[in-house]
């Protein structure tokens, strides 16, 4: 016997898929400004067809959705009336225990389950929470490359723009030894993600087939299955 249990509200279903899809975005986008690979002198020289410009046009508001959704899914890791992931976060004992039994879960192949799945556990607010940590390195170093256009202090919108960025992210350049130490820092970051992605998209169909829970509905629908004894 299932009970239906609702996981996640439309607002947070429409932040998943704009993540989702602006990563896909900007890593397509990204490894074309890094290595333009694909034909651009079909009947013209690349130049005219202003390539480069839209793959970094594109890049770049891929980039600015994904800082918009972190900072209002960073406001509702505190403020969600539905749920709040920071009380998940919270290292006490139950939290310790959770996140650990949950892993357990996963390496013994669901041998071992001593854990409620039908809310957000420790082991998932702590893997989420390391993404968005992800996405902000990537807006500084990501930022701070995109400064470098403005070597001269001047902008269309005037100075003070130019002014504020190198306020914001000079100092990441300083950490990581100039351009090509930002440069491979963000190449390597995206790798990272993608790890990341991976393994989420692996282990949320591997939870689907063993708890047999309809946990891939989560993202479409919000709402799972609860098995009731």
């Amino acid at each position: 016997m299932y009970q239906k249990v609702k996981r996640m509200t439309k607002t947070m279903r429409i932040f998943h898929w704009i993540n989702a899809f602006s990563i896909l975005a900007a890593v397509i986008t990204g490894f074309y400004i890094g290595h333009p690979y694909y034909q651009t002198l079909i009947s013209e020289p690349a130049a005219y067809k202003y390539v480069m410009a839209y793959n970094r046009l594109i890049h770049f508001f891929a980039a600015l959705l994904l800082d918009v959704i972190s900072i209002a899914i960073f406001y509702l890791y505190f403020a969600s009336r539905f749920e709040k992931p920071i009380k998940k976060l919270i290292p006490n004992r139950q939290n310790i225990k959770e996140f650990w039994e949950v892993f357990l879960n996963l390496i013994t192949l669901n041998r071992r389950k001593n854990f409620d799945s039908s809310h957000l556990d420790s082991f998932n607010a702590v893997y989420f929470t390391i993404l968005h940590l992800l996405l902000v390195w990537m807006l500084l170093t990501g930022f701070y490359m995109y400064v470098q256009a403005f070597a001269s202090g001047l902008s269309s919108i005037g100075s003070w723009w130019p002014a504020l960025l190198h306020l914001a992210t000079d100092w990441v350049g300083w950490l990581l030894g100039g351009h090509a130490g930002v440069r491979w820092w963000h190449h390597f970051t995206m790798w990272i993600i993608l790890a990341w992605v991976a393994f989420h998209i692996y282990y949320q169909v591997w939870r689907t087939i063993f708890w047999k829970e309809g946990d891939m509905n989560i993202v479409f629908g919000g709402y799972k299955f609860k098995k009731v004894k």
